[in-house]
């Protein structure tokens, strides 16, 4: 125990000149929990419908449930925090989705699993928003920006290993056992938050606003064009990419015949191009603007969803053309992503935390919408897939149109100010 922890509780947390990188590995496994909650179970789709008894849009829908329950919950938390501080409902929160993880691998049925499928959402999204919260609270300008890289690292690397470690457990532990190994992870972040994770908000610091106000803040940012076009164009995106995880299982295994473990480094191999597509933006957005990057972004988003569309119309496409196109897509995505973010924050700056919250909910809220229209069409096409990535490219493409530059304003290429560091406009985790 920290001498940080032994101050009385009215004593205010200082600022900090580098957070410990043991607390930074805590907040990147908070911040970490949707990736690794969605996509370590994905390689088990096909199991868990025969286990199960039940259909594969039913089994779509435990992902559509989580999604609502994350979006449901950035919109509650965050506010709960900022009122009663960020380690007792961190606490309790991370708590709920240990429980809540150990009754998804002992449901005896599927509605059961959806339900608790749900309460994971909800309170797992403690981790997003709390631990963003925490590192904003904690330290400043340069170093917050240090540190935010060090927990977006993390979060672009958590869709690469979950998923292979989904596949290299389906075999010798089962779709359970997969939710077990989660629930042991949820006990870590617990444990980790418990000894290593003072509070960071000061009363004297925390809001009171109330819930009146904060709507009438959340109505003005809405009727922002800016901020709702970029938000639509991060939402109608992530609608794109949550049609292609939940799918991508059934349409794997099912229609081009890979194994779970061989389905597990397709995905893995897609969602790398995460991290090279941030790695990406980080240079060019200095060079090129952030108008521009977003523009490059919805554009290969929506020439590669485009080319897969009319491909599987005339048939499934070869597995690697497969494989090519959508790499292009997630990594079109992670430019979209960041800029859509930036863009929409720097139109909320006076109001930050509901601004984050707002976009939180409506990407997660928009992607559980897709989820369970991509099985309607059946477990043995990729057709469907294909229709509502092509929908919402689309849409993001006529939502970029709103978003563009305002003449004569010039293209924002980094923050004016150098010391200004939102936790914000760090985009949420993708998948």
């Amino acid at each position: 125990m920290t001498a940080t922890h032994s101050a009385p509780p009215s004593a205010e947390p200082s600022r900090l000149h580098r957070l410990p990188i043991q607390q930074l590995i805590v907040l990147g496994l908070l911040c970490g929990v949707s990736p690794f909650a969605t996509d370590m179970y994905l390689p088990s789709f096909t199991s868990m419908q025969a286990d199960l008894h039940t259909t594969a849009s039913l089994v779509q829908l435990t992902l559509t449930t989580f999604l609502v329950g994350f979006a449901f919950g950035q919109l509650i938390i965050g506010p709960v925090s900022d009122r009663f501080g960020r380690r007792r409902p961190l606490l309790i929160a991370t708590a709920v989705f240990a429980i809540a993880n150990a009754v998804c691998a002992l449901a005896p049925g599927v509605w059961i699993f959806i339900g608790a499928r749900f309460l994971a959402g909800f309170a797992g999204s403690a981790g997003l928003v709390i631990g963003r919260a925490i590192v904003s609270d904690r330290v400043s300008g340069q170093r917050a920006a240090r540190s935010l890289s060090v927990l977006l690292m993390i979060s672009s690397v958590a869709p690469v290993v979950a998923p292979l470690a989904g596949g290299a457990l389906v075999g010798p532990v089962g779709w359970r056992g997969i939710f077990w190994v989660l629930t042991g992870l949820a006990v870590v972040m617990f444990v980790g938050a418990l000894l290593l994770l003072p509070e960071s908000l000061h009363a004297r610091h925390r809001s009171t606003e109330g819930i009146r106000e904060a709507m009438a803040t959340g109505r003005s940012l809405l009727r922002d064009r800016q901020f709702s076009a970029n938000v639509a164009v991060y939402a109608f995106g992530f609608g794109a990419m949550m049609a292609y995880v939940s799918a991508s299982p059934f349409v794997v295994q099912n229609v081009y015949g890979l194994t779970a473990r061989e389905y597990s480094y397709d995905f893995a191999a897609n969602a790398s191009m995460l991290t090279v597509s941030f790695a990406a933006n980080a240079y060019f957005v200095p060079r090129v603007g952030m108008h521009r990057m977003r523009a490059i972004g919805v554009g290969g988003l929506f020439g590669s969803t485009l080319t897969f569309a009319a491909l599987t119309f005339a048939g499934a496409p070869p597995r690697p053309i497969m494989l090519l196109l959508l790499a292009i897509n997630v990594g079109s995505l992670g430019l979209t992503s960041s800029n859509s973010t930036a863009l929409a924050m720097s139109r909320a700056r006076h109001a930050a935390g509901t601004g984050s919250a707002l976009i939180g909910a409506l990407q997660f809220g928009f992607g559980s919408l897709m989820s369970p229209l991509v099985g309607l069409g059946g477990a043995d096409t990729a057709v469907p897939m294909a229709v509502v990535m092509l929908g919402c490219a689309t849409a993001a493409v006529s939502a970029s149109m709103f978003a563009r530059l305002p003449k004569g304003e010039p293209d924002l290429r980094s923050r004016p100010d150098p010391d200004y560091v939102d936790e914000a406009s760090i985009p949420s985790p993708m998948i």
